[in-house]
């Protein structure tokens, strides 16, 4: 099953590593087919079908035992990244308006209360939207801009998660034929 590991920490916050490196980390774990997707933590390989939870946590304690930090994991299978680059999460009139357009990657589709804290971070620059185990989020300024972050969210949801621009996602789906 060809499967995406979305990572976060990675070339970001001081955190440098060659995507070969990456790669060679997941191929020692007996992965197959390994590439990487720009230089952001998007890793593309192939495992035979099992749990993905403890695929995940194996793939978490490889990268920390050989980067030195923790990189949490989130991963994905081909046809829930080409779901994720489909889903029209607002409507095409607000996402010309955007200045930023991301989808945030959680482990488990969000409880009530936590969809409730993420309702309480809307404002008038940074909209949210939940489908599954993602969050979409639409910034109105650029990213940069905005008093929303990744950490924030994490902070307010009690939960890890890792942001991508839906651009990006929508380009690799594209990329493999997804």
């Amino acid at each position: 099953m060809r499967l995406v590991a979305f990572l976060r920490a990675i070339n970001v916050g001081g955190h440098t590593v060659a995507m070969e490196a990456l790669r060679r980390e997941f191929a020692a774990l007996g992965l197959d087919d390994v590439e990487t997707f720009i230089a952001s933590g998007n890793v593309i390989f192939s495992a035979t079908a099992g749990a993905l939870p403890s695929l995940e946590r194996k793939i978490e304690a490889r990268l920390l035992a050989s980067f030195g930090y923790d990189v949490k994991t989130f991963l994905r299978t081909a046809d829930e990244v080409g779901a994720i680059a489909r889903h029209r999460a607002f409507p095409e009139a607000r996402l010309r308006d955007a200045g930023a357009f991301c989808v945030g990657f959680v482990a488990e589709p969000l409880r009530p209360a936590a969809r409730r804290s993420l309702a309480a971070l809307r404002s008038d620059v940074d909209d949210f939207h939940v489908h599954g185990r993602e969050v979409y989020w639409l910034c109105k300024l650029r990213q940069s801009e905005s008093k929303f972050s990744n950490v924030r969210l994490e902070k307010a949801l009690g939960i890890s998660s890792t942001f991508r621009g839906v651009p990006t996602i929508v380009k690799l789906a594209a990329k493999q034929g997804w």
